[in-house]
C-alpha cells in the first residue's frame, strides 16, 4: 500500500507541472487504455476549475481504466486522496466519491465513505444515498438494494425521491424479480413520485429479458394509457426483443418511432443491422451501416463488432479487416474476441500481413498488462517473434 501511495504522489508531482482543462483531459482518457496514462492525465486536471459533471466523468472514466487493469489499491488511494479536496463538505462531490467506487465495484468503501459524512462534515440527502444505492447496483449486489433502501432511509432519516425508487426498481429487475418491481411502481403511484420513463423502460425489458412477451405488450399499453412520454430508448427495448421476428419487423417499429416524431439513433440501426445479419443479409446490414450518417448517427463499437463477427462467420475476414481499420480510424474498436475471430481467419486464408498489422494495432491500443492475451494468439497463429517478445516483456517490466 505505502509503495503504491508513493507511486501515485509520484504521478500527481510530475504531472501538475503540465495542467491541462478537463474538458481535454476527458477527450483524451476517452481513448487513452493505459492505466498509468490515464492516471497522469487526470491528475494533470483534477485541480482545475470545471463544472462538476465533467470532473465526475473524468475521474470515473480514469476509475474504469483502472479497474479494468484490477489496480484496485491505485483507484483507493485517488479516491481517498481527493477527501482532502475543501469541496468534500459539498454533498454531490462526496456522492461523486461513492459513485466512482461503484464503478469500480468497491462497495465496502463507498459504504464507508457514506458513513463518514458526518466526520468529514458533509450533510446527507438523496442525492449521497442515491449515489449509495448506484455504487450498490455497479457492484451487482442487487439484492442488496432494496435492504439499503430501508435500513439507510431510516436511519439516517433520508427522503427517497423518483430517482431512489428508480435504483431499487432497477435492483429488482437486473434480480430477475419484475413482479417486485411492478410493486414498487404501485407504491410510487400510491405515494404521488412520478414514475420517469427511464423506470418504465427498465420494467418493459426485464419482462422482455424472462421472456413475457405478452406481459410486456400488456405493460407497453398501460404505461401508454398513464401518460409516459416515450422516448428513443423505450422503443429500442421493444426493437431489441423485435429482432428475432426479423428485420422487416424491426423496420417496421422504426418507421413507428419516425411517425410519433422520434428521431432512431445509432442503437436503433444496430438491432436493425444485427438483424439482416442473423438472416444472412448481409449486403443489407451493410447499407444500413454507409447510411447511418445520412440517418444522423454515427457507428459505434457494437456496430462495427456485428459487423466484422458476421463477415467472419460468413468467410469474408478481408472485408472485416477493412471494417476492422475504419473501427480504429474512428476510435470504436471491437471486443477482443471478435478481433480474435478476425485475426484467426485472416491467418487461416494466408492473409499474413494484414494479421499482423491486426495485432500490431492492438497492442498499440491496450495497456501493457493486457499484451499477454494477444501475444498467445500470436503464438497459436505462428506470427509471433523473439524481437517482439523482448518488446513485450520491456513495456510490461
Amino acid at each position: 500500500m505505502a509503495s503504491t501511495l508513493r507511486h501515485f504522489s509520484t504521478n500527481i508531482t510530475t504531472t501538475q507541472k503540465i495542467s491541462i482543462s478537463i474538458s481535454k483531459a476527458k477527450s483524451k482518457l476517452r481513448t487513452e487504455h493505459d492505466p498509468d496514462k490515464a492516471l497522469a492525465i487526470y491528475s494533470a486536471a483534477s485541480n482545475n476549475d470545471s463544472s462538476p459533471a465533467a470532473s465526475r466523468y473524468a475521474q470515473d472514466l480514469t476509475v474504469r481504466r483502472l479497474a479494468k487493469s484490477h489496480r484496485f489499491t491505485d483507484i483507493e488511494s485517488l479516491i481517498e486522496s481527493r477527501k482532502t479536496d475543501p469541496k468534500i463538505k459539498q454533498e454531490p462531490f462526496l456522492s461523486s466519491l461513492i459513485r466512482s467506487y461503484g464503478v469500480a465495484g468497491m462497495f465496502d468503501q463507498a459504504m464507508k465513505t457514506y458513513h463518514q459524512m458526518d466526520q468529514l462534515g458533509t450533510p446527507r440527502s438523496s442525492i449521497s444515498f442515491n449515489a449509495l444505492l448506484s455504487a450498490c447496483i455497479q457492484s451487482r449486489l442487487f439484492n442488496k438494494v432494496p435492504v439499503l433502501f430501508d435500513e439507510i432511509s431510516e436511519k439516517y432519516r433520508v427522503l427517497p425521491d423518483k430517482v431512489s425508487y428508480g435504483i431499487l426498481v432497477k435492483s429488482y429487475c437486473e434480480d430477475g424479480k419484475p413482479d417486485k418491481a411492478n410493486e414498487v411502481l404501485r407504491e410510487m403511484e400510491k405515494k404521488g413520485v412520478e414514475v420517469t420513463t427511464v423506470v418504465y423502460t427498465t420494467v418493459l425489458n426485464c419482462l422482455y429479458s424472462k421472456g413475457k412477451n405478452e406481459e410486456a405488450e400488456r405493460f407497453w399499453h398501460a404505461m401508454v394509457k398513464r401518460g409516459c412520454e416515450l422516448d428513443a430508448a423505450v422503443y429500442n427495448v421493444k426493437i431489441s426483443n423485435a429482432m428475432k421476428e426479423g428485420p422487416e419487423r424491426v423496420k417496421e417499429l422504426i418507421e413507428d418511432m419516425e411517425n410519433s416524431a422520434l428521431k432512431p439513433d445509432t442503437i436503433s440501426y444496430n438491432y436493425l443491422i444485427t438483424s439482416y445479419c442473423m438472416t444472412g443479409m448481409m449486403e443489407d446490414a451493410k447499407k444500413v451501416y454507409e447510411r447511418l450518417e445520412g440517418y444522423g448517427c454515427k457507428a459505434n463499437a457494437a456496430t462495427f463488432r456485428t459487423l466484422v463477427f458476421h463477415l467472419c462467420k460468413n468467410g469474408e475476414y478481408e472485408k472485416g479487416y477493412r471494417l476492422f481499420k475504419e473501427s480504429v480510424r474512428v476510435h470504436r474498436i471491437p471486443d477482443f474476441n471478435t478481433l480474435k475471430y478476425l485475426a484467426e481467419g485472416l491467418a487461416e486464408k494466408k492473409k499474413m500481413k494484414e494479421a499482423k498489422g491486426l495485432i500490431r494495432t492492438m497492442k498499440k491500443k491496450f495497456p501493457p498488462n493486457l499484451l499477454n492475451a494477444w501475444k498467445k494468439v500470436e503464438e497459436s497463429l505462428g506470427l509471433h517473434s523473439t524481437e517482439e517478445d523482448k518488446e513485450v516483456k520491456e513495456a510490461t517490466a
